[in-house]
């Protein structure tokens, strides 16, 4: 960054930095003698006004040049997609829809331009220009990719197709809010962004509060986008092919008068006048698409025009800056004064941004407040008798068919079917959501089960209701729960940013490798378990193994109450013994571990069994009284929650919202996990061990774990393909104590 400016005299404060001032546009004194918004109002009374047409390009190229300095000024960021968008997004808060999020990471300096400019990133000291510059792309800034702990921002985007889940997620909750999504034609393709919306309108046909906004650019990243070829007709024929009512297309070209070539063109580029004309329909389109949305009909708005318009390059080239592009780039030089406004017209920009919507974003937007949410009295935990048989799903699901009679706005996800997961009791009390009644399939409109066959649509809207403010449970086989782990994961990083509280992503991954033997290793990938090990050093990411029937309502109850966390459950469908009871379950779910058994005595030394998981009790139970017989003192630790066993400076909880720092201290962990030998033991991987494996004083120390699926007729037959057997346990210990 080199380019200097001298602010001037006229030029509200927050102008400062700025490199270059234009002249007055022509008719300003008529059409920009007050802002259109005026005093006491939240949008524009008339779309099709000549003073809201005005503004509204004086906003979009606002947009335009505070997107293209800020990203210049580091010589990194993307410029070119949300330049192709702003007609429509101005339009947007020109008519007081301000509650926007995006599913386009590449759209971040745009929106926090925006926040820029109606002042909500002045809550994080950002006041001009000078700040936007320094602070974005810096760790304690504006991060390269939408966050939302940006105030005024509702939601994080930067992977592709996760917008529409908390557009969705809005309008269920705030019916009369409009939620536009934008969605660029580059990531179009990705998956499920249309088939999630089309079983949404099935699901809650009444919930049309939401607009997706199309950024339909012609371009991607590095090339064409694979939807450049669609004509207008099959664009819109592909929307109402997925239930919308209203396909509402403004293209650019319709307004060109400049002679351009292509499908795809550059509003900056036309002729005054054809660009109001185009701003007009971008205006008046969008309040057409925004009304149908607010009374009931499925609407969609698209925006045709070429990627990067009005700023330095167009098409795929504009996509992102290079060490090249600086402030002084004679491209980037060229189009900063091209869009720079007079002082005059800035203020002007800046009164209609803070009055839009009832005032700056990070005031007025449905995730600045904490969203009220049912009290919940005490869970009605069932207490089983140590030595009974239970199905830990099962136990789990009467808990969570009590929460939703609890709370009429939760949500249950689920793609694969809680009849499958022996958790049919939550179908029982909450029924599937779907327009097909039939009791015999618990089916009614109003159910509160959500169940498309589509984990991406089960964990974005899961995922969006709990961001968003509100409880909501993922439920998934463990094998499938990758397909939709993306939004979890990146929602997860949100919540440990936020600046208030909101409940915890809760989800339960059933039917375990070992429970799908007859179905191959297409059923059986507990290798997903290694990757939320991995998060758990996040900071406020939860595994949680609960050992019976007793561990997982525990569990549960833990994780509903917990804020600001990511909280996942892995557990089994079938009966198994009950080991704890409903107070050592407690307990143990919060310190991480419970000791179930302790020989405490043995002439050979002592042996400490540290397992995650239930089913896998089985063999370790069996090899315990081979142990034993030979003279072994054998300890078996349940590891019920790894994360707390982590020592506090190997997890950045210290870095998160609503931190949990309740670690497991080193003489209760010693104590607990005492021995001579130490076996990690896991039915599904071992990453989730590896708390215990740093802090553990045992002299020699081994894992025994999952390696891959087969086809198997029982659990046993599964368990002895991997290895994980009593014989092998014994082994492993005979090996420690021959060494």
């Amino acid at each position: 960054m080199t380019a200097q400016s001298t602010l001037p005299a006229n030029a509200p404060a927050f102008c400062a930095g700025m490199f270059h001032f234009g002249e007055s546009w022509p008719n300003f004194a008529e059409y920009g003698r007050s802002a259109a918004i005026a005093a006491g109002h939240k949008a524009v009374p008339h779309p099709a006004a000549k003073e809201a047409v005005y503004q509204t390009l004086l906003m979009a190229d606002a947009l335009r040049y505070c997107t293209l300095q800020i990203c210049a000024a580091k010589s990194s960021g993307h410029p070119g997609g949300f330049a192709s968008s702003v007609e429509a997004y101005a339009a947007l808060v020109m008519l007081g829809h301000t509650n926007i999020v995006t599913e386009v990471g590449h759209h971040a300096p745009g929106f926090y331009s925006a926040m820029f400019l109606d002042s909500s990133l002045e809550d994080m000291g950002i006041r001009d220009m000078n700040d936007m510059m320094a602070r974005f792309r810096e760790r304690h800034g504006l991060l390269g990719h939408l966050s939302g702990a940006i105030p005024g921002l509702l939601a994080p985007a930067g992977p592709l197709g996760q917008g529409q889940h908390f557009a969705m997620a809005g309008a269920l909750l705030h019916p009369g809010t409009l939620f536009p999504v934008t969605i660029g034609d580059g990531g179009f393709g990705e998956p499920y962004v249309l088939s999630a919306m089309k079983h949404f309108h099935f699901a809650y046909p009444q919930v049309t509060n939401y607009l997706p906004v199309l950024v339909w650019n012609g371009f991607s990243q590095e090339h064409h986008s694979m939807v450049s070829l669609m004509t207008n007709d099959e664009m819109i024929a592909y929307w109402r092919a997925h239930d919308f009512d209203e396909v509402i297309l403004v293209d650019a070209r319709d307004f060109d008068d400049a002679g351009q070539e292509g499908a795809y063109v550059d509003s900056a580029r036309f002729s005054f006048g054809q660009r109001l004309a185009f701003m007009e329909a971008v205006l008046t389109g969008v309040a057409r698409a925004a009304e149908h949305a607010l009374s009931g009909r499925h609407s969609a708005f698209i925006l045709k025009q070429l990627k990067g318009a009005g700023v330095h390059v167009s098409g795929a080239k504009s996509h992102n800056l290079y060490p090249k592009d600086t402030p002084e780039s004679p491209e980037i030089k060229t189009a900063l004064e091209q869009r720079a406004l007079s002082p005059e017209a800035w203020a002007l920009v800046r009164e209609n941004f803070a009055r839009a919507g009832g005032g700056p974003a990070a005031k007025t937007a449905v995730t600045e407040q904490v969203l009220d949410i049912a009290r919940l009295d005490d869970f009605p935990m069932q207490d089983f008798n140590v030595g009974e048989q239970a199905v830990p799903a099962t136990a789990m699901g009467a808990l969570v068919a009590w929460l939703g009679q609890q709370d009429p706005r939760f949500v249950v996800t689920n793609a694969d079917g809680n009849e499958a997961s022996a958790m049919k009791n939550i179908n029982d009390a909450l029924k599937i959501r779907h327009p097909t009644v039939d009791p015999l399939y618990n089916q009614q409109p109003g159910g509160q089960v959500y169940e498309p066959l589509n984990e991406d649509a089960c964990a974005g809207l899961a995922a969006g209701l709990a961001l968003f403010g509100s409880r909501s449970l993922w439920l998934s086989y463990e094998s499938f729960a990758i397909n939709g782990w993306p939004i979890m994961q990146t929602v997860a990083q949100a919540m440990a940013e936020l600046r208030r509280k909101t409940p915890s992503t809760v989800c339960m991954f059933t039917a375990g490798a070992l429970e799908q033997g007859r179905n191959g290793w297409t059923h059986q990938r507990p290798e997903i378990e290694n990757y939320f090990a991995a998060q758990m050093r996040n900071g406020n990411v939860f595994l949680l193994y609960p050992t019976d029937a007793n561990a997982i309502q525990a569990a549960y109850e833990y994780a509903v109450n917990s804020v600001n966390k990511s909280m996942v459950i892995v557990a089994s469908k079938s009966p198994l013994p009950v080991r704890l009871t409903m107070a050592q379950a407690r307990a143990a779910v919060r310190k991480g571990a419970a000791l179930l058994h302790d020989t405490g005595a043995g002439q050979r030394g002592t042996v400490t069994l540290a397992v995650t998981g239930d089913m896998v009790l089985l063999p370790v139970f069996a090899a315990r009284d081979v142990l034993e017989t030979e003279g072994y003192r054998v300890r078996i630790v349940s590891v019920i929650n790894p994360r707390q066993l982590y020592r506090p400076a190997d997890v950045a909880a210290h870095t998160v919202s609503e931190a949990d720092t309740g670690f497991m201290g080193d003489a209760d962990f010693h104590a607990l996990f005492a021995g001579d030998w130490l076996l990690g033991i896991s039915g599904g991987t071992s990453g989730a061990l590896e708390p215990v494996l740093l802090r553990s004083r045992a002299t020699q120390r081994d894992v025994l774990a999952w390696l891959r699926g087969e086809t198997t007729a029982t659990p046993g037959e599964l368990m002895a393909f991997n290895g994980i057997t009593a014989e092998t346990i014994v082994g492993k210990i005979h090996g420690f104590d021959a060494g």
